[in-house]
């Protein structure tokens, strides 16, 4: 099993929280129901989940509902703790680069937080 976390900047801000209460509920419950899913099966299908090819470990939660598809990326922490810094609706077929940028510098901030 493993758990779901979301990253936290040094301020408090949760910036998974802020894009999941942008969503409608339908939506959000949908979300909700594959992150349980993520959590829960020790063999995840890859079109739920799958590590980003050429990333710096990013691994990507994916979520198709109608025509909306979401992405939430995040890293492996000691293991089996997933730490998801970042979260955007996807509207073009490859994942933008900003965003896997994101998901790298949070992950550094996260780790050097934690250390200290």
């Amino acid at each position: 099993m493993r758990t779901i976390e979301f990253y936290r900047t040094g301020s408090g801000e949760c910036p998974v929280e802020l894009f999941l209460d942008s969503l409608s509920d339908q939506h959000a419950q949908k979300v909700a129901w594959v992150l349980r899913l993520v959590e829960r099966l020790d063999s995840v299908p890859q079109q739920y989940l799958k590590k980003l090819a050429g990333s710096n470990d990013v691994w990507e939660i994916r979520v198709q509902i109608g025509g909306a598809a979401y992405r939430f990326l995040g890293f492996f922490e000691r293991g089996s703790r997933l730490i998801l810094t970042n979260a955007f609706a996807k509207k073009q077929q490859k994942t933008p680069y900003r965003e896997i940028e994101l998901a790298v510098q949070r992950r550094k901030d996260h780790l050097q937080r934690r250390k200290s």
